[in-house]
């Protein structure tokens, strides 16, 4: 960050501005354009799915320890400082899912949360940045189906999506029925994305048909409503396991793989988004087709979310990028991200508070 540049926040002559080409050694996305932020619009074909090939999964393996020293090598060779790091830090919000889902949840939360969404950095750091007039919001909100209502009628006139965490979330045990109507009725209510999760025990088990069938009835379920599979990597044992569930969740018409609900112990960590990056690529390679990425769990600092941007322009493009294939489901992630941002305006750190989430 460039702690000794303080100008003004208004005023000042010499503001600090995003618009800068980047050094040939960093890669850097361009700053965020309107366009780019609104999560509803897909320049790319949805992923039909296809048949299930046994043999292409049980082909699958993963050298865990190849896959961690890869992984470990992201945040050691590359750094991005400055406006290239102002940018990066834009586009990652741009890639957020603001999520509230504690057991005290009431409306009141997500209006505020809702609110934040559309406006997820303060006006005077963004027009500090030369970075006023791009439109910034979140990649979408993600609420229980209680709240869907609530997050649709307090997003109207946005391009933001309501995502619904659905399928009996976190554990995914409820009847296979009556996962596929808090779909249906979470679409009914304005959900335009859906994040499920899988039976852990169809993967545990390697019933690969078990969990490709329950993804196609969930994607069937969400109409035209995006489908992010949750695979609750930290439950599943191995990274093996990981990229296997990976490709059936694909082969089943998942429009996102995403790693975790957040509740478990172990959640999104740089190896198992290699692993699962990889098959996204390979699926690509094969059927011509894009699935998007979530990592979401323990992502909590600005550091962190370039890292996993990183990987993903090195593992996937630039094409990757952007919301419609990648997001981040981490609401604590925001507020140490415009910190960061307010730093690189003032060459000062603010207290947290000045940074309110809801």
């Amino acid at each position: 960050m460039a702690a000794n540049r303080t100008p003004q926040m208004a005023g000042a002559e010499a503001r600090p501005t995003i618009v800068r080409d980047a050094p040939r050694d960093v890669p850097r996305p361009a700053a965020p354009r309107a366009v780019d932020v609104a999560a509803g619009e897909h320049d790319l074909a949805r992923n039909p799915g296809t048949p299930l090939d046994l043999d292409a999964v049980r082909l699958v393996r993963v050298n865990r320890s190849a896959a961690e020293r890869r992984a470990a090598t992201i945040p050691t060779r590359r750094t991005v400082k400055k406006e290239w790091q102002a940018a990066w830090l834009l586009r990652a919000i741009s890639c957020m899912d603001l999520t509230t889902l504690s057991g005290d949840d009431t409306p009141g939360n997500v209006r505020r949360l809702c609110a934040k969404a559309r406006s997820p950095v303060r006006g005077d750091i963004l027009r500090a940045l030369g970075a006023g007039e791009l439109g910034i919001t979140v990649g979408a909100v993600c609420v229980y189906h209680a709240y869907v209502a609530v997050a649709v009628e307090a997003l109207r006139g946005t391009d933001i999506p309501v995502a619904a965490v659905s399928t009996g979330f976190p554990a995914g045990l409820s009847p296979l029925a009556q996962r596929e109507a808090e779909i249906r009725a979470s679409v009914a209510e304005g959900a335009r994305e859906i994040d499920v999760v899988i039976t852990r025990a169809h993967v545990l088990t390697g019933n690969w048909p078990a969990l490709h069938d329950e993804v196609r009835r969930f994607r069937d379920a969400c109409g035209d409503a995006h489908l992010k599979v949750i695979l609750a990597t930290g439950e599943l044992a191995t990274l093996t396991n990981v990229a296997r569930a990976s490709q059936v969740a694909m082969m089943a018409g998942a429009d996102f793989i995403k790693t975790s609900t957040g509740k478990e112990s172990v959640n999104a960590i740089l190896p198992v988004g290699l692993v699962m990056a990889r098959q996204i690529r390979d699926y690509h390679e094969r059927t011509g087709y894009r699935v998007g990425f979530k990592p979401a769990g323990g992502i909590r600092t600005a550091k962190q979310s370039l890292d996993w941007l990183l990987l993903m322009k090195e593992e996937l493009g630039d094409r990757w990028l952007r919301p419609d294939l990648f997001r981040f489901g981490a609401s604590g992630l925001l507020t140490d991200v415009e910190r960061q941002l307010e730093h690189f305006v003032t060459g000062r750190y603010s207290a947290a508070h000045r940074h309110p989430m809801v």
